[in-house]
C-alpha cells in the first residue's frame, strides 16, 4: 500500500515478550525485539534498546505490566493496542535509511494520534513508524480523503477555475486566487480515473471531504485543515 499525507489508519502491533532495561521518572527502557544492531551503520550506534514515555499520551506502544509495576531485569510485553492515527508526513529513502538497527526502513510515516490535530506552530510533532521496518504492524486505511485523485493532478472546478492538486490539502489555484475547488470535479490532466472523479464530485464539496476526513480522525470542528 502507497501511503499519503492525509490518510486515517488503524494500528495494531502484536503485544511481544521483551526484557527492561532501565526505568526513570519519564521513560522506561526495554531491549527492543523487532530490530537487530546493523554493524555496518556509519556515525550511528544503537544499543539494542528504545525508551517509551511513561505518561505520554501519544505514545503508540504500551507495556504490559504497566511501568509502574516494573524494575529493569524484569520481563514485559510490549506492543500496540488497535488505535486510530492520521498521517502528517510521509518520507521515502533510497537508499534505505542508516538507523543504527536492521532491517534499514525504505519509508516512514509521521504520526498523530485520533484527535490530535496538525500545528504548523509545533517544533516538533507527532511519532515516526516504518512500515515494513521490522515491528510487524498491522495498519489498515479507515479514510483517504480525496482518495479519486492522485498527486500532481489537474482539474477544473464549477466555477470554470483550474487547480493543481499536491495533496488533500494542498490545492493551487492557476489564477493565483485563494479558496478550495468548488464541487463537481473535471480532470483535466494526470494519472486520475475522470469518471472517478466526476462520480466521485457529483454531489458534496470540498468542505464535507474534510468533515468527513476530521470525523474520521477523531478532531473537533475548529481543528481542520483549509
Amino acid at each position: 500500500m502507497a501511503y499519503r499525507v492525509g490518510d486515517v489508519l488503524r494500528i495494531s502491533c502484536p503485544f511481544t515478550p521483551t526484557v527492561v532495561i532501565g526505568i526513570d521518572e519519564a521513560h522506561v527502557s526495554v531491549r527492543w525485539p523487532w530490530w537487530d544492531i546493523d554493524p555496518d551503520a556509519e556515525g550511528v550506534r544503537w544499543n539494542g534498546e528504545v525508551a517509551l514515555g511513561r505518561a505520554d499520551p501519544g505514545e503508540l506502544y504500551m507495556i504490559d505490566p504497566p511501568s509502574l509495576r516494573l524494575a529493569p531485569g524484569d520481563t514485559c510485553r510490549v506492543g500496540i493496542q488497535a488505535r486510530i492515527i492520521h498521517v502528517i508526513e510521509v518520507h521515502e529513502y533510497d537508499p534505505p535509511q542508516d538507523t543504527g538497527w536492521l532491517p534499514r526502513p525504505s519509508l516512514s510515516l509521521l504520526v498523530l494520534r485520533a484527535g490530535e490535530a496538525p500545528d504548523a506552530a509545533a517544533e516538533f510533532q507527532g511519532t515516526s513508524i516504518e512500515p515494513g521496518g521490522g515491528v510487524p504492524f498491522t495498519l489498515e486505511l479507515v479514510f483517504r480523503p480525496y482518495a479519486f485523485l492522485e498527486a500532481g493532478d489537474d482539474v477544473a472546478d464549477a466555477d470554470g477555475r483550474a487547480w493543481h492538486f499536491d495533496g488533500p490539502w494542498i490545492w493551487t489555484a492557476y489564477d493565483g486566487g485563494g479558496g478550495v475547488p468548488a464541487w463537481p470535479l473535471v480532470l483535466l490532466t494526470g494519472r486520475a480515473d475522470p469518471a472517478a472523479v466526476a462520480a466521485a464530485t457529483a454531489r458534496e464539496s470540498h468542505e464535507i471531504e474534510v468533515t468527513r476526513w476530521r470525523r474520521a480522525a477523531g478532531l473537533q470542528d475548529d481543528a481542520q485543515p483549509r
